[in-house]
């Protein structure tokens, strides 16, 4: 019954939230998150950065992939009211990536 209940659920959602984690059923959640996926919904991934290699394809099928509740709540902010979080992830830390990685090839 609970299949049916998730099912039917995933079918009328905007939005599809799939968490994994240890004491989630990784087979379960993978299998609603391709479900939610074939039906063209927009899936949110949340995991521990630990699982990202084994979830790598389930992420690339996602609209979005967080590592906390926190992530996907300030992701459902930003998709609904255009709000981007107060201060990046990494606080003042943080570098933005061209800037980590350069520019790009000065050369092409």
């Amino acid at each position: 019954m609970n299949a049916i209940r998730t099912r039917t659920l995933i079918n009328e959602a905007d939005i599809v939230v799939v968490r994994f984690g240890e004491k989630y059923r990784q087979w379960n959640a993978a299998f609603d998150a391709g479900y939610a996926s074939a039906l063209g919904k927009s899936v949110i991934t949340c995991h521990p950065p630990n699982l990202s290699h084994m979830l790598k394809e389930v992420n690339a099928a996602a609209s979005a992939v967080c590592e906390t509740p926190e992530q996907v709540v300030q992701t459902l902010v930003y998709v609904i009211d255009g709000k981007l979080p107060d201060a990046p992830k990494d606080g003042e830390d943080y570098v933005p990536i061209a800037d980590r990685l350069g520019k790009g090839n000065p050369q092409p």
